[in-house]
């Protein structure tokens, strides 16, 4: 099944979050399967994407509409993108690092493909371990992340279910709650802020999931 047959739906937002940063969203897809071990044709489209994007392109990557919307909603969260980086800004960083991307796993080459095309940041959780509809609150108070020491600040920006906490919105995911060995189904979760377009969303989440459902 391709990713436009599949369901994108609609996380729930907190209506003083929603208020307080418009154009702040999630969107979500299920995939049935897992991660595992890239193929050599996945790993090969690494490769490629790895020599189209050049130095130059990762220097500038930050001026580009998306990559820019992320970083200004990072500073308004009270997150420095130049220390805390946004997703496809650390894939870009990692790249020159590394002089290319790295293969690791099904699911990592496919978010790396999907963030890297799109600029869209992209969460991967077992659909097994979440309850109900994901969304995205603050935290409340006396509230931690499993796996996690102590208690989150109260209204710390969270990626939940209906029952708790499965994910920082753009750092750890819970302890149990992340895509496993085991994991049958994965749950791929993008999240938007405002000046990205819904529909680099919905690309985004068809090619992550494509890709993970092909290879």
């Amino acid at each position: 099944m391709t990713a436009s047959a599949r369901a994108i739906e609609d996380g729930w937002v907190a209506p003083e979050l929603r208020q307080e940063f418009p154009g702040l969203g999630l969107r979500y897809v299920t995939v049935e399967r897992g991660s595992g071990r890239s193929s050599r044709e996945l790993k090969q489209r690494l490769r490629l994407l790895s020599d189209r994007f050049t130095g130059g392109e990762a220097i500038n990557l930050r001026h580009r509409p998306i990559p820019w919307a992320y970083r200004v909603f990072f500073r308004h969260i009270g997150l420095d993108p130049d220390r805390t980086r946004t997703p496809v800004e650390q894939l870009a960083l990692e790249r020159m690092q590394h002089g290319g991307f790295r293969s690791r796993s099904v699911l990592d080459d496919a978010l790396t493909i999907a963030i890297v095309e799109s600029g869209v940041a992209i969460r991967a959780f077992d659909a097994d371990r979440i309850e109900g509809r994901l969304g995205v609150r603050g935290s409340a108070p006396g509230e931690g992340l499993e796996g996690r020491p102590g208690e989150l600040p109260a209204g710390t920006l969270v990626v939940a279910d209906e029952i708790r906490p499965v994910a920082l919105l753009f750092a750890a995911i819970a302890s149990g709650r992340g895509v496993r060995r085991r994991t049958r189904r994965t749950i791929l979760a993008a999240i938007a802020v405002e000046g990205v377009p819904e529909i680099a969303v919905e690309e985004a989440l068809w090619l992550c999931s494509d890709t993970l459902s092909a290879d």
